[in-house]
């Protein structure tokens, strides 16, 4: 059974306290030392943001794709290193293991999943596989009763924290990307190491890393979904997160336009604060039309989710759309605070930096046109 919109409404307004009294007052100090501390990561898990895409049975909320953007949007107004680290999480880092595990998978990572004590995260990109899985390089050889993996992912997120990573590794070289194997691996497993930690423009504290795995043995029992069906499991794992990342981007543009509009209407200059003049009024409804086109593309998406259509097409557009107007929000954010938006201590700074890899991770702005321009051949195909 699913939660009530009543009980959604409950849990938003918990995270939207939780975010104001736990997550923004670590903001600057997260920002600075590069780390979100266990010990938030623990009250989180304690209010249930690790359990959103858990069901029920297994110990999570259950939440549809409605409830879990309602989540995300609140979240998205906080830091954004720990809205990636929960995002991750409830998406591409356990949402595999919901979708494609069998029962016995389920029982035994879904409960930890739910409360925490397992963080996930998901092992696909390498440093010559990016937007092509086609070209994975990480082998995955049977040997009795295990697979030894053997390769490098890069860009991994929650590198630091997960103790669950849903891994792709190639199972059978001549069949291309039918021939990729999807695999659960524990970080204690033998042979797996995370490399070096990379140093990014934004999103500081949430962590990404290099895997390395070196002769790395997995059960054969950890195959997540079919032999050569982890391609197929990758789309499904990237496609279900998209109305997710787009609330995400929703909660930080409100946020930029919220921070946009009180310094406004404080800043004086030449007599008189710098709303009155009609540019940055323009500037301000601009970013409010586009926060309202992005909050009704993003529910729309997720109710249809939930009502099981098939929307390839629309989750991929509301995955650029979402990360662009982020980026665009944040610019004008900046250019409204003018000077002080430039200076780290200035909140719209941070934004700005973190709105830049929206266009990039689970799929770049290009990738989500390749895929909306591929269903749109398909729906006027004569």
């Amino acid at each position: 059974m699913k939660i009530t919109d009543e009980e959604l409404n409950i849990i938003k307004q918990t995270i939207r306290n939780f975010i104001k009294k736990e997550v923004e007052p670590l903001g600057e100090q997260m920002e600075e030392e590069n780390h979100v501390p266990r010990t938030l990561l623990d009250k989180a898990a304690g209010i249930g943001l690790f359990g959103l895409s858990t069901p029920e049975k297994y110990g999570g909320l259950g939440a549809g794709m409605v409830g879990k953007v309602m989540v995300y949007e609140e979240l998205g107004k906080g830091p954004n290193c720990f809205c990636s680290i929960i995002g991750c999480h409830n998406g591409i880092g356990s949402v595999g293991i919901v979708e494609c595990g069998n029962a016995e998978q389920k029982e035994r990572y879904l409960p930890k999943i739910a409360s925490g004590e397992l963080i996930g995260a998901f092992a696909l990109t390498e440093a010559s596989a990016g937007s092509d899985p086609g070209s994975l390089k990480t082998t995955a050889v049977l040997k009795g009763d295990r697979y030894i993996l053997n390769g490098t992912k890069q860009f991994i997120t929650n590198s630091d924290v997960a103790g669950v990573f849903t891994v792709m590794a190639v199972t059978d070289k001549s069949k291309g990307s039918k021939g990729i194997t999807s695999f659960i691996v524990e970080r204690n497993f033998k042979g797996f190491n995370v490399g070096k930690f990379e140093k990014k423009m934004g999103l500081h504290g949430s962590q990404t890393a290099e895997l390395i795995l070196e002769d790395c043995e997995v059960p054969v029992e950890n195959v997540l979904g079919e032999l050569g069906q982890g391609y197929v499991n990758a789309l499904k794992i990237l496609a279900n997160g998209r109305a997710g990342l787009a609330a995400r981007n929703l909660g930080s543009c409100e946020k930029l336009l919220e921070l946009s509009m009180q310094y406004a209407l404080q800043r004086v200059q030449f007599g008189k604060p710098i709303f009155e003049n009609q540019i940055i009024q323009h500037y301000l409804a601009n970013m409010a039309i586009e926060i309202e086109a992005l909050r009704s593309l993003t529910y729309d998406v997720a109710r249809r989710i939930d009502q099981g259509e098939k929307i390839i097409k629309e989750a991929a557009i509301v995955k650029a759309f979402g990360s662009e107007v982020f980026g665009r929000v944040a610019d004008l954010a900046v250019q409204i605070h003018g000077g002080m938006g430039y200076m780290r201590e200035c909140q719209v700074e941070r934004f700005y930096r973190d709105a830049r890899i929206a266009r990039i991770y689970e799929g770049t702005s290009e990738i989500q046109r390749n895929i909306i321009a591929a269903q749109l051949k398909k729906e006027y195909a004569l």
